[in-house]
């Protein structure tokens, strides 16, 4: 989707590395998120329009990203 360098962490990811968070890339047309732990493991690739509905339905259910990340294993 993107280059490698292009990732960046959740800003909830804590001090330092964090442990366990999530990953977005952009383009200009889609959205990226990746498990930072295991990011060859896959990505979840969004149109922008289809990212914010993801992001609250997550919202919802998911009280962090730590959360999030457990889902994801």
């Amino acid at each position: 989707m993107t280059a490698p360098g292009a990732w960046r962490k959740s800003s909830y990811s804590g001090e330092g590395d964090g442990n366990e968070c999530v990953e977005v890339a952009t383009t200009p047309a889609h959205i990226g998120v990746r498990d930072s732990k295991a990011p060859a493991r896959g990505t979840l690739t969004f149109t922008a329009e289809a990212y914010t509905p993801f992001v609250d339905a997550l919202a919802q259910r998911y009280s962090t990203v730590t959360d999030f990340a457990k889902l994801r294993g």
